[in-house]
């Protein structure tokens, strides 16, 4: 892979934007590599995913306008469609996801930001979706997922002024849940993924399923999910593990089975 890192370690997978000189602004080459990394850590036992970019200027600037600039209507509609296949991989990955944010996330990249379940930010962290100032729109499901993480007035705002958004208030209004104030975005993202991965593996998956498969769903609907999925943790072995752990006043040993 020329523009991504992977690194296994800790059943954690570290995923590594890696266009520094370009601030990691997401090509066709990037998105067509990322892709293949979320296919290829499919097949891998890790219970959390870490995705970062290299240096210390930007998680993903945003799309690569060198590229864009000469597209036709057509080619856009298929770099569109591309870009929101891979982060559409992301967003329903099978463990729980963080994105470790470190300056610019902007356009494109604060899409892939928002494609992780959660967004960790150093001070120097700077969001925003500043593409009418170019005049286009979010591209790569900026305009679903910005509406739902600080709702549809605020996204309103971000989009049509394109005002960028510093760390602070990106905690303030949701789109980051928090300010790793010593800088260590990856540290801490490491920690927090560590974390999740000591819990049972298939509640980790279905939590994340519910929360995502439900969200807009009717009422009914969406709790007979959550009841579902909650009689089949019932089925696993690491229920039996983690209530015996409980009672016994022991750490569980959760296995996934």
């Amino acid at each position: 892979m020329e523009t991504i890192q992977l690194e296994v370690r800790d059943a954690i997978g570290f995923v590594t934007l890696s266009r520094p000189k370009a601030l990691n602004a997401l090509n066709s080459q990037l998105l067509n590599e990322l892709a293949a990394v979320l296919g290829e850590l499919r097949d891998i036992d890790i219970h959390a995913l870490v995705i970062t970019g290299a240096g210390e200027r930007a998680f993903a600037a945003g799309a690569d306008i060198a590229e864009m600039a000469a597209f036709s209507a057509q080619e856009a509609e298929a770099f569109s469609a591309g870009g929101q296949a891979v982060f559409d991989m992301l967003e329903t990955f099978p463990v729980p996801t963080i994105a470790a944010v470190n300056g610019f996330a902007l356009g494109g990249g604060c899409e892939l930001a928002m494609a992780c379940d959660l967004v960790l930010a150093s001070p120097s962290a700077v969001f925003g979706q500043p593409e009418v100032k170019l005049g286009v729109i979010p591209g790569f499901g900026g305009t679903q997922r910005l509406a739902r993480r600080v709702g549809r007035q605020r996204a309103l705002e971000l989009m049509l002024t394109g005002r960028n958004v510093p760390a602070e208030e990106a905690v303030q209004i949701g789109l980051a849940l928090g300010i790793v104030e010593d800088g260590d975005v990856v540290g801490a993202a490491h920690a927090l993924a560590d974390r999740i991965a000591r819990n049972g593996p298939s509640a980790l998956r279905w939590v994340k399923q519910v929360v995502h498969e439900t969200e807009g769903r009717d009422a009914n609907a969406a709790m007979a999910s959550e009841r579902a999925h909650f009689a089949l943790c019932f089925s696993t072995a690491d229920q039996k593990e983690g209530m015996a752990a409980f009672l016994e006043k022991r750490r569980a040993a959760f296995t996934g089975a």
